[in-house]
């Protein structure tokens, strides 16, 4: 009789594979994906760049173009992230992908963590004031507990 060997998916083991960063165009998003990048280079892991579309349908409920909206932020959020990649070409090499995620933002984030077997998450302090009461997505992924997650200033 052989006795078969389960093989599960270890992370962390030797490093990440996968680094996960979310953009949302703000300068702390910036920042973390500029953090990110190092880490994933220094690592030779993959950067896997994450914005999350919101749903808005409130807004699309009056009419609003939101989808059209979430779309040119999404697109311009890949030319800015070409554009920076363009300039460090030959100094800087990260392999990269973006993706988009629908949703709010922690549950993208977990979603997109989830699916590209993230093995570590960075993402850009809140810079909106009620979150110091409420409660940020970075500290609601940190309290999930099922990555590391690095939390850029």
């Amino acid at each position: 009789m052989t006795e078969q060997h389960s093989h599960q998916f270890e992370r962390g083991t030797d490093g990440p594979k996968v680094v996960l960063v979310g953009v949302d165009g703000s300068a702390s998003s910036l920042r973390a994906a500029a953090y990110a990048g190092g880490l994933a280079r220094r690592q030779r892991a993959l950067l896997a760049v994450v914005y999350v579309q919101p749903f808005m349908a409130a807004g699309a409920a009056l009419g609003a173009p939101v989808a059209g909206a979430t779309e040119q932020i999404a697109e311009d959020l890949v030319a800015h992230i070409r554009e920076a990649a363009e300039r460090v070409r030959g100094i800087f090499e990260v392999r990269w992908e973006f993706h988009t995620f629908p949703g709010d933002p922690y549950s993208g984030l977990v979603r997109a963590a989830d699916e590209l077997k993230a093995d570590a998450v960075v993402v850009g302090a809140s810079e909106q004031a009620g979150h110091r009461f409420v409660g940020s997505v970075a500290v609601r992924l940190v309290r999930a507990g099922r990555w590391p997650v690095t939390v850029v200033p």
